[in-house]
């Protein structure tokens, strides 16, 4: 009678061992999904934390997130006092208006410090902080069918780009 138990009990702990497993399968994504897109806030914010410093530690790969919803080809840089990003909108993005409000959604969403106070099919515009040490943030179109994104700021203090009172 007690083999009987014992091999009942390894039975029903085989059965429940392999329920687990097939549960856990079962919960496991097996492709990506839309949802899985790359978020452009983290390379936002690193971009707009390296403002200060004038973004001397910036590679052109830590902008590739902001174009990654919305093309593939991005080509990101550093020079003098702004980083800047390029690329061609491809996918759900479609023209370089619907890319430009789209790009314009997530700098609104990441950073909801930014005054956007420019909002046009042709130019978004953002700034961040004081007046002395504003950092600017503008996505607009880059020739046929490119969208490029800015951001500047000064390292030494003084604001760049558009400041002008708004």
């Amino acid at each position: 009678m007690q083999r009987i138990r014992r091999a009942h009990s390894l039975h029903s702990l085989s059965a429940i061992a392999s329920l687990v497993a097939l549960s856990a399968a079962a919960l496991t994504p097996l492709a990506a999904s839309a949802d899985d897109a790359p978020s452009p806030c983290a390379a936002l914010k690193r971009i707009v934390a390296a403002a200060p410093t004038g973004f001397s530690q910036l590679t052109p790969d830590d902008g590739k997130g902001i174009a990654q919803p919305y093309g593939n080809d991005a080509q990101c840089g550093a020079s003098k006092g702004s980083y800047a990003c390029s690329w061609t909108p491809s996918g759900g993005a479609g023209s370089s208006t619907t890319a430009l409000q789209a790009v314009a959604a997530d700098v609104a969403s990441c950073l909801p410090d930014a005054t956007h106070d420019v909002n046009s099919p042709a130019r978004q515009h953002f700034y961040i902080g004081p007046r002395e040490a504003r950092t600017q943030i503008t996505a607009m179109p880059a020739g046929a069918g490119k969208v490029k994104l800015v951001v500047s700021g000064n390292a030494s203090g003084n604001a760049s780009g558009n400041a002008s009172g708004k």
